[in-house]
Order: C-alpha cells, then sequence, then structure tokens
C-alpha cells in the first residue's frame, strides 16, 4: 500500500503524518502516477499553517513529477510509462506529497527527453511561475533593470535567469552573502544583501535615481513598501507570494502619489487554468532550460517522510534554490 502526508489538523510542522493511503483505481480522465520526485514549495507551508486553508483531512503539494502506470477512461494522449510532471491546478491543487497519485491528465505534461524527473520536479511550479511573470504580468524587455526579491530562493534563480536571457539588468534582493555569490552566478547582476543593505537605497543608486519599471515581490509584508519605494513612475509592483506574512492594506491614493503606480496579485493557477495554457508555459520553460539559458538549481533534497524537517528548514531560510522530497 502506497504511503503519503497527510494533515489532519493546521499548524506546525509536526502536523504531518506519514500515513498508509488506499488508492482507488483511475477515474474517467485521470491517471495513476508514481512519484519519483516532488517539489517543496513555500505555498506548501501556508497550506499547512492554515494561512491558506484546504478541507481536512488534506494532503499537501501541487508539484510533482513522475511515471504514468494506469490510465482512466477516456485518457488517450498518456500511455503507462511515460514521464509527466506538473505544477498543481484547480482540478486538484495539493496531493503530491505521496509514493502513489491519482490526477487529471489535463493537468500534466510530458518531460521531453534531456530533463530529469527531479528536474522537472524542482522547476514546474517555479518555472511556469517565472514564465507568468516575466512572460505575462510584466513583459521583461531588452533594457530594462528589474528588481527580484528572494533572488537566491527556487524562483529568484530561474527568475534572474530568464531576465537576464532576455536583456535586462537585474538586481536582487538576498539575506547572505552565500546567496549573492549564488544569485550572481545565475545571472544577477547586482545582489543586495538586505540584512545589512538598505535596499531601496542601493535601488536608487543602482538605477541613478530613477527606480525600476518592476518590482517581482514574493516576500510580502517585510518588503512590501520599500518595493513601492522602489519604483520609479507608472511602475509596476508585482505581489505574487508573503513569506514574511501578509502585506499591509493598500491606500491607493498613496499609489497616485508615489507616480500613479500598478498593483497586481496574481497567481499561477489562473494563468495555467487552461490545458492549452499549462503547455504553452511549460513548453516555454522547456525550451529555456534545454537551451541552456536557464539552469534549475537543486540546493537540498529529502526523503518524503522527512517532510517536516524539509518545512522547518524552508521557513527557517536555510535553503537556497528548489529543494526536493524523494519517495
Amino acid at each position: 500500500m502506497p504511503h503519503a502526508i497527510r494533515i489532519h489538523r493546521t499548524g506546525g510542522p509536526e502536523v504531518m503524518c506519514w500515513e498508509d493511503v488506499n488508492l482507488p483505481l483511475p477515474g474517467p480522465g485521470e491517471v495513476r502516477l508514481r512519484q519519483i520526485a516532488v517539489g517543496l514549495n513555500y505555498i506548501d507551508t501556508y497550506h499547512r499553517s492554515g494561512l491558506y486553508p484546504l478541507p481536512l483531512p488534506s494532503g499537501l503539494g501541487p508539484e510533482g513529477a513522475g511515471e504514468v502506470i494506469a490510465l482512466g477512461a477516456g485518457v488517450s494522449d498518456l500511455r503507462p510509462g511515460d514521464r509527466v510532471a506538473y505544477p498543481g491546478g484547480p482540478l486538484a491543487p495539493v496531493g503530491a506529497y505521496a509514493e502513489e497519485r491519482n490526477i487529471a491528465a489535463a493537468q500534466v505534461v510530458k518531460i521531453p527527453e534531456g530533463i530529469s524527473c527531479e528536474t522537472a520536479a524542482a522547476m514546474m511550479l517555479r518555472g511556469c511561475t517565472v514564465q507568468y511573470l516575466l512572460r505575462r504580468t510584466y513583459r521583461v524587455r531588452p533594457g530594462d533593470t528589474v528588481l527580484i526579491h528572494a533572488a537566491a530562493g527556487g524562483v529568484g534563480l530561474i527568475a534572474c535567469q530568464w531576465a537576464k536571457a532576455l536583456g535586462a539588468t537585474v538586481i536582487g534582493t538576498v539575506g547572505s552573502d552565500a546567496k549573492a555569490a549564488l544569485a550572481q552566478a545565475h545571472g544577477c547582476d547586482h545582489a543586495i544583501v538586505y540584512t545589512r543593505e538598505d535596499f531601496v537605497a542601493r535601488v536608487r543608486e543602482i538605477t541613478g535615481g530613477q527606480g525600476v519599471p518592476v518590482v517581482y515581490d514574493a516576500v510580502g509584508r517585510d518588503t512590501f513598501t520599500g518595493s513601492l519605494d522602489c519604483l520609479q513612475p507608472l511602475g509596476l509592483m508585482v505581489s505574487f507570494g508573503n513569506a514574511s506574512g501578509p502585506v499591509p492594506p493598500v491606500d491607493l491614493l498613496d499609489l497616485s502619489r508615489r507616480g500613479s503606480l500598478f498593483i497586481t496579485r496574481p497567481t499561477l493557477f489562473t494563468h495555467i487554468a487552461r490545458h492549452e495554457d499549462l503547455l504553452a508555459s511549460a513548453g516555454e520553460l522547456f525550451d529555456m532550460v534545454l537551451s541552456g539559458k536557464v539552469s534549475i538549481e537543486v540546493g537540498q533534497r529529502y526523503p518524503l517522510r522527512e517532510a517536516a524537517r524539509a518545512h522547518a528548514d524552508i521557513e527557517a531560510r536555510r535553503t537556497v534554490g528548489s529543494t526536493l522530497l524523494l519517495p
């Protein structure tokens, strides 16, 4: 009988349980996967803690990769043995923390030759997030200067490389000199160590006082106001996460006083709700990785049954790059 991580109540990492699961046969439009690798994302801690509530009891994790081992009725474009990956989505937002699982066929994509299941699991949610941020939310152009918070994280390392490949000058914030070196090795032109530097002052210095046209901010409360201060008139604040806590209420008049700023709070699942959008996003991501313009940094691996330790480490900011849970 396969095992999975389940939660019956919200709270700290200790609420996660390693349990036997009795999987039904895959239903119409579903496939059964043998999971090879599972991606750990900060959103997983929001689900576990109750910040983003889930019906309980529940599984965890939106992202993974594995091998198709059984098909439900009506699935015609996949076969047993196919390697597939998924970033999560509205049809099944969680459930990746498992040795085996059933999932909608419309939610997975085939992994091309040249990309391993571990690499795919480490990049699907983060990489598809970067794709919509840089190509749809604000379309980065050659000559742009962009600010990316948490530049040494899983999303940050991909975003720095991708933005650099698009011809942008990349400014990133990080928490240590080691993370600064890592970000710079992945395309970040200016790494600001926020624990000892005023990132607003440094951004203004780097840009000659002009500010940047866009800020990509997954940190939330601790960086929100400073991020607004980094924007040039008509700039766009992209708040797509809140690792430090929810952002404070926004005074719309303050946006006008700062120079008619724009602000958005996008989510990946909205951008990949249609299967054709998922295929397009993943396809562009795969092309960037296969071309060598984006490399995927797996900073740490944990046994799936030790997911609680992995959660404790990511919340304590002890991780760099992407993190994998291995069934």
